[in-house]
Order: C-alpha cells, then sequence, then structure tokens
C-alpha cells in the first residue's frame, strides 16, 4: 500500500497488560495520521501472538519486551513509504494476563494482611522513635514546670500529641478511608508509581542484555 507524503504519530506506554493473547497494534499504541483510513488499517494489524497457557488450573502472565522499530518494521510492512513519528517509548513490556484480574477473595486476603503489617510495623516505629528520645519524660518535665504539680503520666499533652499525630498522618498520607482530602497523588500513590517505573526499566534492560527482546534484525 502507498502513502504519499503522510506522517504517523506513534505512541507506546513502558508497559501494557493485555488480556488477549492476539495482540493488535490498537492494544498498546495511539496512533495520529491525516489519512484516518491507515489508521483504522493498522489498528488491526497483529504484532504479536502470546503462547497458549499449556495449564487451564493456573495460567501464568507472560511478558514479551518489545523494541519500537520493530513496530515501525511491521507498520512499513504495509505501508512502506509511511514516515513514522514515534512519542513513546523506544523500549516496552507487554504483559499478557489470561484471566484478566486477579480473583477477588486472593486480592482480599493480600489487602489484609498488607494492613495488619503496616498497621503494627507503624505503631511499633512510633513507639521506638518516642521511647529513643525520651518523649514521656520531657512531657513529664514540661508539664511539671508549667503546670506546677508532677504529671500523672496521662495529661493534655499526652492527649493533643496523640490527636495531632493522628491528625498529621492523615494530612500527610491524605487519605481518610477511601476519599483523599486533596486531588494531589498521596505519598504513597507516587513511591507505588516510581517503584513501578523501575521494575519495568530494569526488566526491559534485563531482557535486552539478555538478547530476550523483541527487535529489527
Amino acid at each position: 500500500m502507498g502513502v504519499n507524503s503522510e506522517t504517523l504519530y506513534l505512541k507506546i506506554a513502558q508497559n501494557t497488560v493485555v488480556t488477549d493473547r492476539h495482540v493488535k497494534l490498537s492494544d498498546i499504541a495511539k496512533m495520529e495520521c491525516t489519512d484516518e483510513a491507515v489508521v483504522r488499517q493498522l489498528k488491526q494489524k497483529k504484532i504479536y501472538t502470546f503462547e497458549e497457557a499449556v495449564s487451564t488450573k493456573r495460567k501464568k502472565n507472560q511478558i514479551k519486551v518489545f523494541s519500537v522499530l520493530k513496530i515501525i518494521a511491521l507498520i512499513h510492512e504495509e505501508y512502506p513509504s509511511l514516515d513514522i513519528s514515534n512519542e513513546g517509548e523506544s523500549d516496552f513490556m507487554i504483559e499478557y494476563t489470561p484471566d484478566g484480574t486477579k480473583p477477588k477473595f486472593l486480592n482480599a486476603v493480600k489487602t489484609g494482611v498488607l494492613w495488619v503489617i503496616i498497621f503494627f510495623g507503624a505503631a511499633f516505629t512510633i513507639m521506638a522513635f518516642n521511647n529513643d528520645v525520651g518523649v514521656g519524660d520531657v512531657f513529664a518535665r514540661f508539664y511539671e514546670q508549667v503546670a506546677g504539680v508532677p504529671s500523672d503520666g496521662v495529661t493534655e499533652l499526652e492527649i493533643c500529641y496523640s490527636l495531632g499525630l493522628a491528625v498529621g498522618i492523615i494530612v500527610f498520607f491524605n487519605h481518610v478511608g477511601k476519599k483523599k482530602i486533596t486531588p494531589d497523588p498521596t505519598p504513597i500513590q507516587v513511591e507505588m508509581r516510581k517503584y513501578e517505573k523501575d521494575i519495568d526499566t530494569t526488566f526491559i534492560e534485563n531482557a535486552g542484555r539478555k538478547g530476550h527482546n523483541i527487535d529489527v534484525h
């Protein structure tokens, strides 16, 4: 097929999850071209087929790393004279998840375990910090100096400190239950995105070094 003086703008994310083992270009890429027929044709272009799972009881995810040059080569099979401008990643990964989503029960169990670990871990950290810096002794001395009487262990200082600590945690993590206080991303969301990006980058680099990525020859 011939295309004269047309440019296809191609954008592919670093990590794309698909549920169909027959992957088409429209599953992983966003495309823009003044010739709409080119885009419609390329959206149906098959770029890869994942191996069918042997076991139906436990289907494992499969991941493949691609070079955008391979995608460009596949596009040029259909449109040899088409100019392509890559606006996305130079290397990317496609993750095939047969079932689409994990079982809800398993997700609930994992979430519950994480809640328990985070709760007790945070409580231990706070208590250890207070014990190391001697917050109780500081409050007791301060209360005696201001009030003129010895502290009985539970005063206005301890109560305000406990309430302030809870409020500070809520404000810092920007969450009250399932609702966010502000539309800004929470610190956990920021760190999770950084972690996911580091994992994807490392996986792609390792695949390239081992020659497991799908690239042009």
